[in-house]
């Protein structure tokens, strides 16, 4: 069974930091890429970045790049979302996702409907 589980929300300042974990089990790792979503009230999810697994391809969001940066452990089968600089803006829900290949199309990694599989999501909320 596939499961992905988030971790590491919480409740920061204005600047502040937090670092995100997607923790994947039931599949092979290597076989997959890995999306960070997040989704704010009453507006839609949206893709964060997201990378291939074997093939250390990443995509970052115009809206987050130069403060996001993703990457993973192969030995923890886990990915990381790294968020410095957090603002109000930044408040959401995170999610990750898995999608099996280890190509991720460019012209697809933003399309909810793309990835097969998701966690229940953790909390960020950045205070002004």
């Amino acid at each position: 069974e596939v499961q992905l589980v988030e971790s590491g929300g919480g409740l920061v300042q204005a600047g502040g930091s937090l670092r995100l974990s997607c923790a994947a089990s039931g599949f092979t790792f290597t076989d997959y890429a890995i999306g960070w979503f997040r989704q704010a009230p009453g507006k839609e999810r949206e893709a964060v970045s997201c990378i291939s697994i074997s093939g250390g391809t990443t995509y970052i969001a115009d809206s987050v790049k130069g403060r996001f940066t993703i990457s993973s452990d192969n030995a923890k089968n886990t990915v990381y979302l790294q968020m410095i600089n957090l603002q109000p803006e930044d408040t959401a829900i995170y999610y990750c996702a898995a999608d099996l290949g280890t190509f991720v199309p460019l012209r697809s990694w933003k399309k909810v409907n793309y990835w097969d599989y998701w966690g229940q999501g953790t909390q960020v909320t950045v205070s002004s």
